[in-house]
């Protein structure tokens, strides 16, 4: 599946995070990554000078490093999760086994 990096997109994945109990502000700061989240507390703040194909990089980012709890989410934002941790979020290929002997 293919996604268009636009407001609209932006929104669901924004919508994805408030699920998960996550508020997101955009804000201006010094940001060594473009974003930082509050220690122990769910609230992510990012560079409020990002365009938008920046934003939603940066809440990917956000997404492949949270713990997701799918019963959180409604079927609509489980399905959006499952389609971009097959797109976006890294996953490590299985390691062929080794011929030595």
């Amino acid at each position: 599946m293919g996604f268009k990096f636009t407001r609209h997109f932006l929104k669901k994945v924004e919508e994805l995070l408030s699920e998960l109990a996550y508020t997101i502000r955009y804000e201006k700061g010094n940001f060594q990554s473009g974003y930082c989240i509050v220690e122990n507390k769910k609230i992510a703040i990012i560079n409020k000078f990002y365009d938008t194909e920046g934003r939603i990089q940066v809440l990917l980012d956000i997404l492949s490093t949270i713990d997701v709890d799918n019963t959180q989410l409604t079927d609509k934002s489980a399905q959006l999760y499952t389609d971009l941790r097959k797109n976006f979020f890294a996953t490590e290929e299985p390691t062929p086994p080794s011929n030595d002997q």
